[in-house]
């Protein structure tokens, strides 16, 4: 299954509402659930980003839907990232002619 890293930011919605946080991570848990993917893990980060997730799904089509579900409620923005394993950038590199 493909995996997809998403950076996030806050908005001022999401921050004002900070407390509901744990409970939207819930919320997002059970969309990747209901979508056929995973969120495997979520990181509170410091820096240009305030978190960071590490998520598999079962197309871009649906890493792209969930994206934009997500973003809709206005709590956060996101940057998603389809990440590579290992494997298959060996595979990839394999194939080069």
């Amino acid at each position: 299954m493909p995996t997809y890293i998403t950076l996030g930011r806050y908005t001022q919605q999401g921050v004002e509402k900070i407390k509901e946080g744990p409970a939207r991570i819930d919320a997002a848990k059970q969309a990747f659930r209901a979508a056929g993917g995973e969120l495997k893990q979520w990181f509170l980060v410091l820096g240009q980003y305030d978190f960071v997730v590490v998520a598999e799904g079962p197309d871009d089509e649906t890493a792209a839907r969930l994206a934009l579900t997500i973003g809709s409620l206005g709590n956060v923005r996101t940057e998603t990232l389809r990440a590579f394993t290992e494997d298959e950038f060996r595979k990839i590199v394999a194939a080069l002619p």
